[in-house]
């Protein structure tokens, strides 16, 4: 069941996502696209003439992807600055609640946009791609994790865990934490959190530092680690898939620059860099 985190990133990062997709063929495709798609993206990012400053608020599991995003369209609209913000979704969709000034607004759940969209903050958000978990250990699994012996289908998250394993997870309120509780639940493991992270790329650097002796974080995660972690995937997994939306924020002070940042990302280049960062896209 094991392989190496480098493995994904030097093979080809489909098989990941082709994998995950099969396990979650009972539970639908990722989102429902606007007409068109993710290709109604153009190939140019925008308009050259765009300027200012854009303001983007992202679940921190986008990190890398995005950071990409802000790049391209910078370098096509010289003139124009792009700020990016990252933590987890609940802090993100309260942050506007509460009136910080922002452009777009993408979430690593529907339930957290659904806040900012009832507010009537942003309308028409986009489910851009997915995500689901993994078991991620330490490098050489010091805390002695349980690894079944490889089969045809993933095994419970219990036969991994036993009542001595200190476990890292999300907190509850954001999107992680709200799936982790899931798979721990399905798993009858729900006391088994040892820690309580802001946002999955805390569960990630806690399980780098060998601080605990396993995390849940997503696929996308683990292609961002590179070398160094062993990764399981487990049965609870297909029962907590969360599904990413972008919007455009009403009160965004550069409409042009938001629209087109939101256009790069539902395009064929944004879908393909979320690809190769471990995402989970719709089917088309």
């Amino acid at each position: 069941m094991s392989r190496r985190a480098a493995g994904l990133v030097a093979g080809p990062v489909a098989g990941l996502v082709a994998v995950a997709l099969l396990a979650l063929s009972g539970c639908g495709t990722v989102g429902d696209a606007p007409p068109g798609g993710a290709e109604r993206g153009p190939s140019e990012p925008g308009d050259p003439g765009l300027t200012g400053t854009l303001t983007v608020l992202a679940a921190a599991s986008l990190t890398d992807v995005f950071t990409g995003f802000e790049e391209r369209l910078e370098g096509a609209n010289p003139q124009l600055e792009v700020r990016l913000s990252f933590a987890g979704s609940s802090a993100l969709a309260t942050q506007v609640l509460q009136g910080a000034p922002a452009d777009v607004l993408a979430t690593a759940d529907e339930a957290q946009m659904a806040r900012v969209v009832e507010a009537g903050l942003a309308s028409d958000p986009q489910v851009f791609a997915g995500n689901s978990l993994l078991l991620v250990v330490p490098p050489g699994n010091p805390g002695g994790i349980a690894v079944p012996s490889a089969e045809a289908e993933p095994p419970s998250l219990a036969e991994y865990l036993d009542d001595e394993a200190i476990v890292a997870v999300c907190a509850p309120e954001v999107p992680c934490g709200a799936a982790a509780a899931t798979v721990l639940d399905a798993a009858g493991l729900s006391g088994a959190p040892d820690t309580y992270e802001d946002d999955v790329r805390a569960v990630l650097t806690k399980v780098q530092l060998g601080e605990v002796d396993a995390g849940l974080v997503y696929h996308s995660d683990v292609i961002a680690a590179g070398d160094g972690l062993d990764f399981y995937g487990f049965a609870e997994s297909e029962l907590a898939f969360n599904r990413y939306p972008v919007a455009s924020l009403s009160g965004a002070a550069n409409p042009d620059a938001a629209r087109a940042f939101v256009d790069l990302v539902l395009s064929d280049e944004g879908q393909e860099a979320l690809l190769r960062a471990g995402f989970i896209l719709q089917t088309r």
